[in-house]
């Protein structure tokens, strides 16, 4: 749960110096224009992955709650049937590339046996004290193919240590080597700095560590850590990225390349499990989450769904069946299968490269700052969305575009944006149409169009 952020550290400013310490392969570093930041091969490969899952288990689980107060005894955590596995299957099935552990909450429980403290499952009733979910979630998520990813709450409301912020800072820094260290490769490190008022963290410190570790993984954070984050919140938690999506930040005239991440929970309002009628009732329909996916991947972002374990350890039937509904619901909609431009009459090979269900390959604008990608479609389809990919690692290069379809007699406009990014998925009123093009209005040096998909109306 992120919410507001490290706005409230008064003493960060002198800490946000050293950009090189956060990601020294981060070419973006020395940019000076917004065209000429480019994204690290990992932004790149973190981009690619899409969508993924973020899991909330601890000590909440058992006393329904969603801000524990550090205050709980660890015998709480005792469940009887835990499965990663089952989470990391149920993720899949909904299309999910990654998953995130909340591996410490702000009630500072650790859900791995960590050395710096003794409030965490060793504590616990839970396998008599030897469980280590981490490394049985670390598992899973390889076995399913999954990238795995860790979050570690700078907030502690447990660790008497957290009123000394140089004595913290140790304890923390303990704790994150722990993770780096022992768990295999990370996708993601999440620095979530809900509660932190007043608090002032050494995370030129953190990040260094942690490079040390994982220099692959990618930093969450507000855009307030700028030097030291990787990628950054969307501000809000309802799965919705507002207005045009650009992947590059001006900070106080410091430009990044930061692409968004689009948290937001499969449980209206929740982010663990409660036993209340109001957590069952609160789950998403597959509507509710196709607008998430649409208004997030849809708009160049990544989206990140929030999924509860029971207090057995198990997600809940539904929260299993709703999942593999919402997987099913995205092939059907925009599945290689669904896209109706991938059977065209024949075009040249440039034209192709953006018309065949690979993103390996691109086509590129030939004009100065302009281009048209046609596809002709053999037939007249009924079509009421379009999906476009930028190929991104040379830069965000598309400043304007339109969508357009031949009516018999001239082009008519379908849609019209600014960005396209990572993805953009265009929904308008059902046209029919046999020849459509993609046309690139604007662009800034060279843009290259990794996929223009068409999909019919249903």
């Amino acid at each position: 749960m992120y919410r507001s952020l490290i706005k409230r550290l008064p003493a960060l400013g002198a800490a946000l110096g050293m950009a090189t310490m956060a990601a020294p392969w981060t070419a973006a570093c020395a940019a000076d224009s917004f065209s000429a930041t480019t994204p690290s091969p990992q932004q790149v490969a973190w981009q690619n992955r899409g969508f993924g899952v973020l899991v909330h288990f601890g000590t909440n689980t058992f006393l329904d709650r969603e801000w524990g107060d550090g205050q709980a005894p660890a015998a709480v955590f005792n469940p009887d049937r835990v499965d990663p596995g089952q989470w990391a299957r149920a993720a899949k099935s909904a299309g999910a590339n990654y998953l995130v552990l909340v591996a410490k909450h702000h009630d500072g429980f650790a859900l791995w046996p960590t050395q710096q403290s003794d409030y965490s499952v060793k504590a616990s009733p839970w396998l008599n004290g030897q469980g280590d979910l981490v490394r049985m979630t670390a598992e899973a998520v390889k076995r399913e193919g999954m990238g795995m990813g860790v979050y570690l709450s700078p907030w502690d409301r447990h660790e008497p240590r957290y009123a000394d912020p140089k004595a913290y800072d140790v304890f923390y820094t303990g704790q994150l080597v722990e993770l780096a260290s022992g768990y295999g490769p990370l996708v993601e490190w999440w620095l979530d700095g809900a509660g932190s008022d007043g608090h002032v963290y050494d995370f030129e410190h953190y990040v260094a560590k942690l490079r040390t570790y994982q220099p692959n993984a990618m930093v969450f954070a507000d855009t307030a850590l700028f030097e030291y984050g990787d990628i950054r919140w969307v501000g809000n938690e309802v799965g919705v990225i507002e207005g045009e999506n650009w992947n590059v930040i001006d900070r106080h005239g410091q430009l990044r390349w930061r692409p968004v991440e689009v948290d937001t929970p499969l449980h209206k309002d929740f982010w663990f499990w409660n036993s209340k009628p109001e957590f069952a009732a609160s789950l998403k329909t597959v509507d509710e989450l196709m607008r998430n996916y649409e208004d997030s991947v849809g708009r160049g972002g990544q989206l990140v769904l929030g999924i509860a374990p029971d207090r057995h350890g198990l997600l809940p039937d539904a929260d299993v069946k709703r999942l593999a509904e919402f997987g099913q619901a995205l092939e059907r909609r925009y599945g290689n299968a669904a896209n109706v431009a991938a059977t065209h009459v024949k075009t040249d090979a440039r034209a192709q490269a953006a018309l065949d269900n690979d993103d390996d390959t691109f086509w590129t604008v030939t004009e100065v700052n302009r281009g048209v990608l046609e596809v002709d479609l053999g037939k007249t389809v009924t079509i009421d969305r379009a999906l476009t990919m930028e190929r991104l690692e040379d830069g965000q290069h598309v400043r304007g575009y339109r969508i357009e379809a031949w009516d018999g007699g001239r082009w008519i406009t379908l849609a019209q944006a600014q960005a396209v990014g990572h993805m953009k998925i265009d929904r308008f009123a059902p046209v029919s149409a046999r020849r459509v093009r993609l046309r690139i209005t604007n662009s800034v040096g060279v843009a290259a169009i990794r996929e223009f998909k068409l999909f019919a109306a249903p």
